[in-house]
């Protein structure tokens, strides 16, 4: 079966982490929700996005195809539903467009806006979604879990150094290549997976669930705490809880991150600090870009959201509920306020724009560094970022 990842109209409740992704590229647990399909339902995936972001993502159709909301987290009862639908039928819960069959003559690349023209099959199994940033922190320790079982369903892990200490060696998935020496080890009743290639240095101390994935690296004297992932080519290190990095960036000194999402191409200076709960104990509200307002999490704990290409200076202090847009430089003494826009340059002083060529400047010694090439198709995208957040930044 071909299958489409398509994004919502409750897109935007994710920014800014979406502003430069699918949904379905998001990580949460150790694979992105893309892999997790993958692993579910094997075959050709793509994509329905945004029109600035096609050319990155593109669409292929076939002649029969399956489209599944790039929000929904697979597990068995939602994917044996699909299994069970008929060509040109679509699969809803609650009123939200869950996946649809549809053969090439009745696609077009609004059909699961117009499902209603489908025959409705009402899906009655518990979903998950992830509608919210905070949603990726909250649920990591469920998807962990599920994704370690998935990826080591079979297979045996390479030997843990005798010279670290550790708990329940059967929670613990070290992949080929991976170095992990003298370190404390506790799943503490969830996983540890470390990936391919990976490096967990000396006296660094993990309290599961936690996936370190290909590539990346924990400094020394690292302090963890579940659930954590750090996703693909990442250096950590200080002290880090319930947050996920999704790739691409560091995080290399000591500073606490407290329940937070950060996107790609990201750096923390050293000593960076998020609070992740207020004095008063309250519910924490964050910035919501469909709303345009501050909005309740119901959650108490929540610190950081920070996208792309965003990067701190040292000793940068984060105020609890702080969401910090694409290409934003934060410096200076004090707390800057807890939204900021995308290319934004200052701190609690106040902002100025980050104009792009300056910041792609920077783009390219960053992608460079890890031998890669910072082309003309991801300015675009930026370049429609800078534009469509410009109203942010007055």
């Amino acid at each position: 079966m071909n299958t489409i990842l398509f994004d919502d109209e409750l897109r935007s409740n994710l920014l800014p982490l979406v502003y430069t992704r699918p949904v379905a590229m998001l990580r949460i647990g150790i694979l992105t929700i893309k892999e997790k399909w993958e692993k579910h339902l094997p075959g050709k995936y793509s994509f329905i996005v945004e029109e600035y972001l096609r050319e990155k993502y593109p669409m292929q159709i076939d002649d029969e195809n399956l489209l599944i909301n790039g929000a929904l987290l697979p597990d068995n009862n939602v994917v044996d539903a699909m299994n069970e639908l008929k060509m040109n039928q679509a699969l809803v819960q609650n009123g939200r467009l869950i996946a649809l069959k549809v053969v090439q003559n009745k696609f077009d690349e609004f059909c699961f806006k117009t499902y209603r023209n489908f025959d409705v099959v009402e899906c009655d199994s518990n979903i998950s979604w992830i509608n919210y940033p905070w949603d990726i922190f909250s649920k990591n320790e469920d998807e962990l879990e599920a994704d370690f079982k998935i990826l080591t369903k079979g297979k045996i892990s390479a030997p843990i150094d005798e010279s670290n200490r550790y708990k329940s060696p059967e929670k613990i998935f070290i992949e080929e290549g991976a170095q992990v020496e003298f370190s404390i080890l506790n799943p503490a009743g969830g996983y540890i997976y470390i990936g391919k290639n990976a490096q967990i240095m000396e006296n660094c101390s993990i309290h599961g669930s936690f996936a370190l994935c290909e590539h990346s690296t924990l400094k020394m004297g690292s302090k963890i705490y579940g659930a954590t992932t750090i996703g693909p080519h990442c250096k950590v290190g200080g002290e880090v809880s319930n947050s996920v990095f999704i790739g691409y960036s560091n995080k290399a000194h000591d500073g606490f991150l407290g329940n937070a999402v950060l996107g790609e191409w990201c750096n923390l200076g050293a000593d960076t600090n998020n609070s992740n709960l207020k004095n008063n104990y309250a519910i924490v509200k964050m910035w919501n870009y469909s709303e345009k307002k501050f909005i309740d999490t119901k959650l108490q704990f929540a610190g950081l959201i920070m996208g792309d290409h965003s990067k701190s200076g040292i000793n940068t202090m984060f105020n609890t509920g702080t969401v910090i847009g694409v290409f934003a430089n934060i410096f200076g003494s004090g707390f800057p306020r807890n939204f900021i826009p995308s290319f934004s340059w200052g701190g609690a002083t106040g902002f100025t724009t980050y104009n792009t060529p300056k910041a792609y400047e920077v783009a390219e010694k960053v992608f460079e560094r890890r031998g890669l090439k910072f082309d003309a198709l991801e300015q675009r995208i930026l370049d429609h970022v800078f534009a469509m957040t410009a109203e942010y930044r007055r």
